[in-house]
């Protein structure tokens, strides 16, 4: 007679075999090559860096500060939420932002080195997402895309190659409890890649946000009939480096308009393609993300799909990128300084116990439900965004389209904008405070310049719609800023209709405050 321990270890063993047949079968398409996961720590890392030091930091008075053009206040008004959960908002001071903002680049810097890779990463999470609460009007999607991956970077080993921390956990002999043992997950020599809930849910993120993308394209008039790319490039604010250039050559446009539907269409094809195919598509995208950097003002948002893209790159793309470094090492004479490692990105590993304690099963039970549940919400919401299901009517007044990363859709805006500052002189004449002459309100040559930064343009566009109380403090930092004598300051919002062909009608300015300084 068979006693119960036995049967309990039998369908343990059923079970396992069960387990590790389903991801062997999963592993081409949902796994990930542990070179993949190092290049993709020091993309993030780079993005996160540049973010903060090329962004945030020449801006920290004027876009976090209680002198600011966001103050806390005001903060608090709109957002009171935002204004409770952002680190950021504890203080007004620039001493205190700047502080804040040294701190998340010294975890961007661990996170790009490799080192104490997990806590690095809760960090940047941490504070990221603080930073980005702080003022939600200087972001675009490519910033929550970016939080939103450091979160899942969460469940993955990231210090699996290329890291000051690569094996440091596996020499130890312990599993990575936080992603369900996925450092304990890889294959064999032939197919080294990590398979597990995290990696899955990693990769079909981001097909999501391509898929819902393409199907709020489909519900688009302006996307469907091929005249939305020739639109947004007529949108001159956002147009920059080869934009412009770019921009006169419409039937070039409209072929892109009909390529990026396409290359959406099949973005399922990520993870169902492997090896050439999937590189090739891979590529494809990250191309075409290159090519928005190169033409518009979209500041982090090529490069974070790019770096996430990284990720998808089957082993065989690896072992030439490896071949490729391995030549150039030898022609320049530069040798090998990384640590012996093997293929599947351990060191020296050490098989974790195959009985994990009560403890660890539920700390990964847990950390499984916590996927499940952020992804299942990121498609709740992705849908909700396409108009595939219905939000409580409290939520469908937010900013939805930054939440849900349709990214120009489902329809790109018909009219460009640009932002007149008047101020009127002690001595009665009424000047532009942006170049100090006379106040027109003529489309500019460059809308682009009209904004100093990206971040002020980010500023600009999400505002174009707030109320009188969110462009006070604006009039008034104009008010304090500037080196004329000026009574008053008045902020006017122009548009200007423009279609496939160009700009239409006349420019349409309207007053949003006045303020007497």
């Amino acid at each position: 007679m068979t006693q119960p321990s036995q049967r309990l270890s039998e369908a343990g063993s059923r079970y396992a075999a069960a387990r590790e047949s389903l991801r062997e079968r999963a592993r081409p398409h949902l796994g990930i090559d542990p070179r993949a996961l190092g290049a993709f720590r020091i993309a993030v890392a780079l993005v996160l860096l540049s973010d903060l030091l090329i962004y945030r930091l020449p801006a920290v008075r004027t876009f976090y500060t209680d002198d600011g053009v966001l103050p806390r206040a005001t903060l608090a008004e709109v957002y009171p939420l935002l204004e409770r959960a952002s680190l950021y908002a504890m203080s007004g001071s620039a001493r205190v932002q700047t502080g804040l903002l040294a701190v998340a680049a010294v975890a961007a810097v661990c996170l790009l080195v490799g080192y104490r890779t997990r806590a690095a990463t809760c960090l940047s999470v941490l504070l990221f997402a603080s930073l980005y609460a702080r003022n939600p009007y200087v972001l675009n999607g490519g910033n929550t895309v970016l939080v939103a991956f450091l979160f899942l970077s969460l469940f993955l080993p990231l210090d699996a190659r290329w890291s000051l921390g690569a094996g440091r956990r596996s020499v130890r002999g312990e599993p990575n409890d936080a992603d369900g043992g996925a450092s304990a997950e890889g294959g064999d020599a032939g197919d080294p890649r990590i398979c597990s809930l995290g990696t899955a849910v990693t990769l079909l993120t981001l097909v999501s946000i391509y898929a819902a993308n393409a199907v709020s394209k489909y519900r688009s008039d302006s996307w469907m009939s091929g005249t939305a790319v020739p639109r947004i490039f007529q949108l001159s604010e956002f147009t920059v480096g080869l934009g412009p250039l770019v921009s006169e050559y419409t039937a070039a446009l409209t072929a892109t308009n009909w390529l990026w539907i396409a290359l959406l269409s099949v973005s399922p094809l990520l993870v169902v393609a492997t090896e050439r195919a999937r590189t090739g598509l891979a590529l494809a995208f990250v191309s075409a993300h290159l090519g928005m950097a190169a033409t518009m003002r979209l500041a982090v948002f090529p490069f974070v799909m790019s770096s996430v893209l990284l990720l998808f790159l089957p082993p065989g793309a690896w072992d030439r990128v490896e071949a490729v470094a391995s030549r150039l090492s030898e022609a320049t004479g530069l040798a090998e300084t990384d640590r012996p490692h093997r293929s599947d990105g351990g060191t020296d590993a050490q098989t974790p116990s195959p009985t994990p304690s009560r403890t660890r099963r539920g700390i990964r039970a847990g950390a499984a439900a916590l996927l499940v549940g952020f992804f299942l919400a990121l498609v709740w919401w992705q849908a909700a965004g396409v108009g595939l299901v219905d939000l409580p009517a409290q939520e469908s007044t937010g900013q939805l389209s930054e939440v849900s990363w349709s990214f120009f859709a489902p329809n790109p805006p018909d009219a460009s904008g640009w932002y007149v500052v008047a101020g009127t002189l002690e001595s009665g004449d009424t000047i532009d405070l942006r170049d100090g002459g006379a106040v027109s309100y003529d489309r500019p040559p460059d809308a682009a310049e009209t904004y100093p930064s990206t971040l002020w343009h980010q500023f600009g566009f999400r505002m174009k719609t707030a109320g009188e109380s969110q462009y006070r403090p604006v009039a008034s930092y104009a008010c304090e800023r500037s080196d004329r004598d000026v009574a008053s300051v008045t902020v006017f919002h122009v548009e200007q209709p423009v279609d496939a062909d160009g700009p239409v009608g006349e420019p349409d300015p309207e007053e949003r405050v006045s303020v007497a300084c």
